[in-house]
């Protein structure tokens, strides 16, 4: 397994829509292990392929930092068909260090995806793994948790979110 470099706020692979999967093979599955692996040494709760400059639909979750019963998991190709509710909760991201905002989402979504072993899950979820899967299926699409925050709030950020796109495209020089 390995830690993969995560990407940052200003990469455009960040912007790009992935990818769907349509081999479950041993490379998707060592993706997946080395995700969990990368989000859980930044200890992040969530983690998308297009995180680690891959466009490709698959994102990892572990909330066991929050709930010590839980158990990381990957989502290949995950489709939210259905959501109820609303709640806002603060967000954070590890492609957008050092900010956390409000974000008002559904409270309880459906959602279907694969398995890494191809198995089809459709099912309902609530609560903070409803939150981190929206978060982390908005990431498939090229959609930030910033661009979901309150417009006034995210002007407010625009002097750091263009430090951290400055930084990002300096690491990617000194990476060629």
């Amino acid at each position: 397994m390995a830690v993969l470099p995560i990407i940052k706020y200003g990469n455009s692979i960040l912007r790009l829509e992935s990818e769907r999967i349509k081999v479950i093979d041993n490379e998707i599955k060592q993706l997946a292990r080395d995700m969990i692996e990368t989000m859980q040494a930044s200890e992040g709760i969530g983690l998308a392929a297009p995180q680690v400059a891959r466009s490709l639909a698959l994102i990892t979750i572990d909330l066991s930092l929050i709930d010590e019963n839980e158990k990381p998991a990957a989502f290949i190709n995950p489709k939210i068909l259905e959501k109820e509710g609303e709640i806002v909760m603060e967000e954070g991201c590890l492609s957008v260090p050092g900010i956390k905002e409000e974000v008002t989402r559904p409270e309880r979504i459906r959602i279907v995806y694969q398995t890494v072993n191809s198995e089809t899950v459709d099912t309902w979820v609530d609560g903070l793994l409803a939150r981190v899967l929206q978060h982390e299926v908005d990431h498939l699409y090229g959609v930030l948790f910033v661009d979901r925050i309150n417009i006034f709030r995210k002007k407010m950020l625009t002097k750091q979110l263009k430090q951290i796109a400055k930084e990002e495209k300096e690491s990617q020089k000194a990476a060629a």
